[in-house]
């Protein structure tokens, strides 16, 4: 009865909020990946133009099939840059492919919240799969130690998932900052650019909210129990 109730008044809601904002990305990326740039720019080149401009010489930007499957992947030192984006000369695109070299930029400077965010990496994959189990099983055996161990362990989701969104907004930022600095984009295709990457970074706010819900929501059922 008590997980069904927090379930609905505190899950409920956020699952609503991360549908949205996951309808909003998808709708303005395919708005403005319909609309090309005035100056012809691809993505790669794009991004390739963040890197030099950061003076980032040992990133390869590689094409990946996919929608939306963007990313830069430190371990190998690569921007993987999706169908959309890759060779697509959309201000959307240029939008994406910038960020993700903000990122790369982010790694070769040594900027901090991305250094503590990925000391949460291994933690955060273990809760993400095992937080919520644990600590519902412990609330139903009775297992005060299941618990505190699955909280815990949901604790590093969301502490992993707080630290990503300043490091998705100062990757944005570093995006705008060079395409309007280098003349990448008109000015109207540099907000257009910035709605692409402010409605994709809602998608991280939603997440952490998502998170947080499901930690109060464990909280207040052991809390519950303990008074029981």
């Amino acid at each position: 009865m008590y997980l069904d109730y927090y379930y609905f008044i505190l899950i409920v809601p956020v699952l609503l909020l991360s549908l949205i904002a996951q309808g909003r990305v998808n709708s303005i990326y395919k708005r403005f990946s319909a609309v090309n740039n005035m100056r012809g720019l691809t993505g790669a080149a794009a991004a390739q133009a963040v890197l030099n401009f950061y003076g980032v010489h040992d990133v390869r930007i590689e094409h990946i099939h996919g929608h939306l499957s963007d990313h830069y992947d430190p371990r190998d030192n690569v921007i993987r840059l999706s169908d959309g984006v890759f060779g697509s000369c959309s201000v959307a695109a240029v939008g994406i492919a910038c960020h993700e070299a903000g990122h790369a930029a982010q790694h070769a400077q040594g900027y901090v919240p991305i250094k503590l965010r990925n000391a949460f990496l291994t933690p955060a994959r273990l809760g993400s799969q095992a937080g919520l189990p644990l600590a519902i099983i412990g609330i139903f055996l009775g297992s005060q130690f299941l618990i505190n161990f699955g909280i815990l362990l949901y604790v590093a989701v969301m502490l992993f998932q707080l630290l990503t969104l300043p490091v998705e907004f100062n990757a944005s930022r570093r995006a705008i900052d060079v395409i309007e600095q280098q003349g990448m984009l008109s000015e109207q295709e540099t907000a257009d650019a910035g709605k692409v990457l402010r409605a994709a970074a809602m998608t991280y706010v939603a997440s952490f909210a998502m998170s947080a819900a499901n930690l109060l929501r464990l909280l207040l059922l052991a809390s519950n129990r303990r008074r029981n």
